[in-house]
């Protein structure tokens, strides 16, 4: 499957749910602006970061940049900029030869705030050539081919557009006019089970779960399926379900009742992973699970470099997987930090 189709598809199962459609989480999309994608959450959170030309070849060190805001009438851009690169150091911007901004970075990573991540925003947006330097060395330079037209339709998600905040569509309003951001939804999680460590599963419900969960002939060579414990009385197990050269699938199982005897059902999820090829059965992605928080993660990359797929993390809230986050990169074009387009907040 190739990198976009696997991404149109992906996002198409995202749509998909066992749930009312009231209830089920809607993940932000994401727009392509030229050489910028952009995208928002629930919370109209945004960010906008810069891809590689069309058809342009991965550099050897290659660097991207990108424009995050929070909704609200006071929050404020940020800059930052993102080097497949060791060391620190200062790193000044420049656009179309003038210097804007610097900051000082942190194993290739450094990020501008305040006023000098606003004007330099704006200077983006306005200019042809951004330059990235250390000292004297150029590092690269992202392009800038539709920075406009992505801060522009930031600006509108947002609600800044016409006012003093915008970073592009500014007009005369002040910041009182800018909406304030929806609430975040409250998922409560489960209790934490007790101790102790599920039983392995018995020779016979090795052989009844791969046949439940279709997965028998995946199985076999494969790493015996994965369990923990949900609560007294319930185990998640992650059933493996096939692999490739960097994605390893598996689906989530839910178990009941004594060792040996166990009764399993499919795993039920808010919103189905976004891997998920049929809508009866979920299906991971280089799935993780994380003990203390009840916390499931799926990580789908489209092609091996990891400049695009989708990703999803849940937490147990004792019925079924809340979906608490999702990011996403729809272009396999050298952007290998993904768009936030969902967060949900966890209560105990």
């Amino acid at each position: 499957m190739g990198a976009k189709h696997f991404f149109l598809t992906a996002l198409a199962v995202l749509g998909s749910t066992g749930v009312g459609a009231a209830q089920a989480p809607k993940p932000g999309a994401l727009e392509t602006y030229k050489d910028w994608t952009i995208g928002c959450d629930n919370r109209n959170r945004c960010e906008a970061v810069s891809l590689l030309p069309e058809g342009g070849e991965w550099p050897d060190s290659p660097i991207m940049v990108g424009v995050v805001r929070e909704a609200g009438p006071d929050a404020a851009a940020e800059v930052w900029v993102s080097r497949d690169a060791k060391g620190g150091g200062e790193f000044s911007f420049h656009v179309d030869g003038r210097r804007i901004a610097s900051a000082m970075s942190r194993e290739g990573d450094a990020t501008l705030r305040g006023p000098q991540a606003s004007a330099l925003a704006i200077a983006m947006a306005r200019g042809s050539v951004l330059e990235i330097k250390a000292g004297s060395r150029s590092l690269g330079k992202p392009s800038l081919a539709g920075t406009g037209a992505a801060l522009r339709h930031m600006d509108a998600r947002q609600g800044r557009a016409g006012t003093s905040t915008a970073l592009v569509a500014t007009g005369a309003m002040g910041p009182i006019a800018v909406r304030a951001a929806p609430a975040a939804p409250t998922i409560r999680r489960a209790l934490l089970p007790g101790a102790g460590t599920p039983a392995a599963l018995w020779r016979e419900e090795l052989t009844a779960i791969g046949k439940f969960t279709r997965c028998a002939d995946e199985m076999k060579g494969a790493e015996p399926p994965q369990l923990y414990r949900l609560s007294r009385t319930e185990t998640l197990i992650l059933v493996p379900c096939g692999s490739g050269a960097y994605n390893f699938t598996s689906i989530p199982v839910i178990a009941t009742g004594e060792a040996g005897r166990r009764a399993f059902r499919l795993a039920g999820f808010d919103m189905k992973p976004g891997w998920s090829e049929e809508e009866a059965r979920p299906m991971l992605v280089n799935a993780g699970w994380t003990q203390d928080k009840l916390r499931l993660d799926s990580f789908a990359k489209g092609r091996g470099l990891g400049d695009c797929g989708g990703s999803e993390a849940y937490v147990w809230d004792g019925t079924r997987f809340r979906l608490i986050e999702a990011t996403s990169m729809g272009e396999c074009r050298g952007a290998w930090h993904w768009i936030r387009t969902w967060s949900a907040q966890v209560t105990e």
